[in-house]
């Protein structure tokens, strides 16, 4: 991420509504179903891809050290969101896309792709209409039964990637419209999944886009880009209204459950930061543990001899960003803890 990036992000404050989301604590607990005949199909961007991305930084080291101990196309150093909610969920990490012919595909199947988005982004890859094409044709394929989906969760994280592109093409007045057309082709989606046999989908939040250590630098590290975030809580005040809705359009026998990332993230690092003020041996939440020596440089990049060009920190697990924009394993577990209320709506209404 370029400086000059950087501070267009810093503009966008100006355009965007002060309303905000109102934050509500999450607590959780130990679920103790039996779910065997529950898939996870997943469709988004890094925050869930778990090896779609081939020609990816995902498979170049230190990436998945802490797990699965070697580049395994997670955009972390180990465990991400998808993972967990597998776990939850009682069933294996579901089969990456790319690899749909190599593994059985038992838990589901990992659309997901990193870099992608909602629309078209900055990354040749399958946006989010693509992937859903993909399961389609799965389903006329008769891979999977219509019983097999209507004990099936979908998972569907994607928009940060959108709004990156849309930054990039320098239309940031146009901003709040084009929260609304992100957010109309997203409940498109969602619908053509329930459509498709899926009654059971959980949708993620928009993450606070003021928090990602390129931003942070601004503050030195010290604290998240509060304005900056407005982006997000207005993302996700629209998000919620449309996703409520659609709840009423589809009725009861429809669970649409939305994952509140961002308020995950913030009380995390909160969290963190507290820890730190009574340990400074504690990292600092808001730096990543992976990064490039250089702007030109990031987690994973080697010269042409062979030479890193990247530093690690040293306690990855203690960390909460891995990368410029990715949560380490720390990060994505303390993540999880705080959503698991929510996921057990898809469990209590199985």
């Amino acid at each position: 991420m370029t400086k000059q990036l950087v501070i267009t992000l810093l503009l966008l404050f100006t355009l965007i509504t002060t309303d905000v989301v109102e934050g509500t604590k999450k607590t959780y607990g130990v679920y103790d179903n039996n779910n065997n005949n529950v898939k996870l199909f997943v469709f988004g961007d890094s925050y869930v891809d778990t090896g779609n991305f081939l020609n990816s930084s995902s498979y170049k080291t230190p990436y998945g050290m802490t797990y699965p101990g070697k580049p395994a196309g997670r955009f972390s150093d180990g465990r991400v969101l998808t993972d967990y909610i597998a776990s939850f969920l009682k069933i294996e990490t579901p089969t990456p896309y790319s690899f749909r012919n190599s593994s059985t595909p038992q838990s589901g199947i990992n659309f997901a792709y990193g870099g992608t988005g909602v629309f078209l982004t900055h990354v040749n890859g399958p946006n989010m209409t693509v992937q859903i094409d993909s399961f389609e044709n799965l389903i006329k394929q008769n891979v999977y039964t219509k019983q097999d989906l209507q004990s099936s969760v979908a998972l569907v994280s994607a928009s940060g990637n959108d709004y990156l592109a849309f930054i990039k093409t320098g239309n940031i007045t146009e901003i709040k419209s084009f929260t609304t057309s992100l957010i109309n082709q997203l409940l498109i989606n969602v619908k053509r999944i329930h459509n498709l046999g899926i009654n059971k989908i959980a949708i993620g939040l928009l993450e606070p886009l003021g928090c990602m250590p390129p931003i942070t630098q601004v503050t030195f590290h010290l604290s998240c880009v509060d304005l900056l975030n407005l982006v997000s809580e207005n993302h996700n005040k629209v998000l919620l209204q449309n996703v409520l809705q659609l709840k009423q359009q589809l009725g009861k026998s429809v669970v649409l459950v939305t994952l509140d990332v961002y308020n995950a993230f913030l009380s995390t690092i909160a969290t963190m930061q507290k820890n730190r003020k009574e340990n400074s041996t504690l990292m600092n939440p808001l730096e990543m543990c992976c990064k490039g020596d250089s702007l030109e440089n990031s987690c994973g990049r080697v010269d042409d001899k062979g030479k890193k060009k990247y530093s690690l920190c040293e306690n990855p697990e203690l960390s909460f960003f891995w990368d410029i924009v990715h949560p380490s394993q720390n990060g994505w577990n303390a993540v999880y803890k705080q959503l698991q209320s929510s996921l057990g709506q898809l469990i209590d209404k199985n």
